[in-house]
């Protein structure tokens, strides 16, 4: 059996008049996420693992912010594309991790829905899905609250 490890990364800037929206869930703040999208950086990084496991670029080069079709997209309906294409190339999840790191708002009481919402637009088991969040200790620009950034890790087998 053949695996492919990738990571990812993403990270965007805190603004007001915009949703805040982590792993297709929709968490009650001041602040949300600027982005071309919806700016999901956990749906992001985790795209941009799947992509890199089997060198396919990154999203930019699938969903590019130049692009007026993906103003206002869905990150969860991006995603749904990025696993077609990864089982088009005969490649399945096998697993997915990913860190959250924020200040705010407190990301553990969401874990769950965003471990749902994932695991039904991936089709896997909410098991196959670790998310953790944790805070910068006040440290950078995500430790000022300027941003929330995301890390994941996945791993691909084939099929």
């Amino acid at each position: 059996m053949d695996f492919r490890i990738g990571n990812g990364y993403d990270i965007h800037r805190l603004v007001g008049d915009r949703p805040l929206i982590l792993g297709g869930v929709h968490i009650p703040h001041e602040l949300g996420l600027l982005g071309h999208s919806d700016a999901d950086a956990l749906t992001h990084a985790i795209m941009d693992a799947m992509l890199g496991a089997l060198s396919l670029g990154d999203i930019g080069h699938y969903f590019p912010p130049t692009d007026p079709q993906w103003k206002g997209a869905d990150s969860l309906e991006l995603l749904q594309q990025v696993n077609a294409l990864i089982h088009q190339k005969n490649w399945r999840i096998g697993n997915l991790d990913t860190v959250i790191v924020a200040e705010r708002p407190k990301i553990k009481p969401h874990i769950q829905a965003m471990r749902d919402r994932l695991a039904a637009t991936l089709g896997l088991a909410p098991d196959q899905i670790g998310i953790k969040a944790t805070t910068n200790e006040k440290l950078d620009a995500v430790g000022r609250e300027e941003g929330i950034a995301a890390y994941a890790v996945v791993l691909l087998i084939q099929s």
